[in-house]
């Protein structure tokens, strides 16, 4: 372990699988204080098990915690973001991970399931920005990181909300990263390709796609930009499979 994330606090939204829980884990192994959230009841205390007993964690008081929460209700993201302040005293690590696609041709998307997937991987990630950028000007400075998609640059048939929703983020990320620089707030947004999730796999697939990022590989980027020198940012990472399957 090194130094540089030892102490510091940390809230990751959708935390409690995939990306999340892996970015939660890595940040937790790097002596970071974590506090997850998620919409299910079930997987926030399977995670939470399973986080603070992990290299025996638990052993040196409460380094994780977490609550149920939809990041689509300003409400619940302040909620969560106080909720970290409050029990960990402040706040300097914000991953905007939750995220949710519906894949149809653009006349079949519900106007329900386009607020979903615009509400989650965009509104969410504002809401939590809009409550977290005070209390890390408070500590001096913060990182914010995005997990967009490369969903957000090559768009696709069947792919307009989420396409949008990503773009977006992309957008959005590029913005708040020049309103907040001079606070000492860094802002990165990472672009993964195919990552081998439940997010979109088929049933049985996952254990056939070892082509795939995994999503330790999301994990290690946040660690590794956060040990970037301070005075360099990179703010836009594209991760993708070294090696997918040919074409043809």
């Amino acid at each position: 372990m090194t130094t540089e994330l030892k102490d510091k606090i940390a809230v990751v939204t959708g935390g409690t699988r995939g990306i999340g829980y892996a970015i939660a884990d890595a940040l937790l192994a790097e002596g970071a204080r974590v506090f997850i959230c998620g919409r299910d009841e079930s997987h926030l205390k399977k995670a939470l098990a399973n986080l603070a007993r992990g290299n025996g964690r638990s052993a040196e008081g409460v380094v994780v915690d977490g609550t149920t929460a939809d990041v689509r209700r300003y409400e619940d993201c302040r909620r969560v973001v106080r909720a970290a302040a409050e029990l960990f005293g402040g706040l300097d690590l914000l991953v905007n991970n939750a995220g949710t696609g519906v894949f149809k041709p653009i006349d079949q998307i519900t106007p329900e399931e386009w607020a979903l997937v615009i509400e989650t991987n965009l509104s969410g990630p504002f809401f939590c920005c809009r409550e977290a950028i005070p209390l890390m000007r408070k500590r001096g400075g913060g990182y914010i990181f995005n997990i967009s998609s490369l969903a957000g640059v090559n768009p696709f048939p069947g792919g307009s909300a989420y396409n949008a929703s990503k773009f977006g983020l992309n957008g959005f990320s590029e913005a708040i990263m020049q309103d907040v620089r001079y606070d000492g707030i860094r802002v990165s947004y990472i672009m993964p390709g195919s990552v081998a999730t439940d997010f979109a796999a088929a049933p049985g697939a996952r254990g056939r796609e070892t082509w795939k990022l995994t999503a330790e590989d999301i994990a290690k980027a946040v660690i590794d930009l956060y040990k970037f020198p301070s005075r360099s940012l990179a703010s836009r990472i594209e991760l993708r499979p070294s090696q997918p399957p040919k074409k043809g």
